[in-house]
């Protein structure tokens, strides 16, 4: 590996969870103080960092680089369109959020971006 982005500049705060909230995957808020897993399409707020024990809380990682999977067609690099894919990952988005993206793996299907 000639590099590494992994938890630079990375801050969260913690929600209740919703439906379908597992870490490593993107979600949305979806009522006062919670996230739930996103449908495809749907803008997302983070990324689960880590659940809590009961399954009640969890982490969200709002602001930093992070790197989830991705579906359909390849990010591009630099500032792009990205969205929720309805799996927990993104998709390239025109009119999705706008992330800065710095590293594309296409052999494993993961993007690196900037919340």
């Amino acid at each position: 590996m000639k590099h590494s982005f992994e938890g630079i500049g990375q801050w969260s705060a913690t929600f209740a969870c919703g439906s379908g909230v597992a870490e490593g995957k993107v979600v949305k808020v979806s009522a006062n103080g919670t996230v739930s897993a996103c449908a495809d399409g749907n803008a997302f707020a983070g990324v689960v960092d880590v659940v809590g024990r009961d399954g009640t809380a969890c982490a969200v990682i709002l602001g930093g680089m992070v790197e989830v999977p991705y579906t359909g067609t390849t990010p591009v690099l630099g500032w792009s369109g990205l969205s929720a894919n309805g799996t927990g990952g993104v998709k390239a988005d025109t009119n999705g959020r706008a992330c800065l993206v710095v590293d594309v793996d296409t052999t494993g299907k993961l993007v690196t971006f900037v919340l």
